[in-house]
């Protein structure tokens, strides 16, 4: 499965959004988009999606721009993806009115597929936008070994 332009430019706005919500101004779509190479006509449509979705707080005129609506600690990717994405069918036998294969009745790819994509939304709804933009400096201030939240893999803190 691949992600869609329109979903990886989402979660960079709300990445870039968390990572800048400690400072005093608004992130702007022009920062956005010179910093990630991205349309800014693009990104305003991305943008307003995000608001309708109350995920972002979107201020016009001077000294406007975009901030998290939403705690980042409880924002899923998997909500993310869901929101974003448009086409979950991995194969045509997802959809029975497209659907021409003469296996049907016999083949279980569509159930393995179906069960893939629903493991693949599970990992996702395990990760916050917070787990997305945390420093392993901010994450382990004890000095301890710790397991990252991302991949489970232990992690040790490196040394300066």
């Amino acid at each position: 499965m691949r992600l869609t332009q329109w979903t990886d430019y989402s979660l960079r706005v709300l990445m870039y959004c968390a990572a800048c919500a400690g400072r005093e101004a608004p992130v702007t779509i022009t920062e956005i988009s010179d910093g990630h190479a991205i349309s800014r006509s693009h990104l305003t449509k991305i943008v307003q999606e995000l608001a309708a979705l109350g995920w972002l707080e979107t201020t016009r005129g001077r000294g406007g721009g975009l901030r998290l609506a939403v705690d980042p600690n409880t924002l899923r990717l998997g909500d993310v993806v869901r929101a974003t994405e448009t086409d979950f069918d991995m194969v045509e036998c997802f959809q029975a009115s497209t659907n021409l294969c003469r296996l049907i009745n016999r083949c279980r790819l569509q159930e393995a597929l179906q069960q893939a994509t629903l493991a693949y939304l599970a990992v996702l709804d395990g990760i916050t936008l917070a787990d997305l933009v945390a420093s392993a400096a901010s994450n382990n201030k004890t000095g301890k070994t710790r397991k990252s939240a991302l991949s489970g893999i232990p992690i040790t803190p490196m040394s300066a």
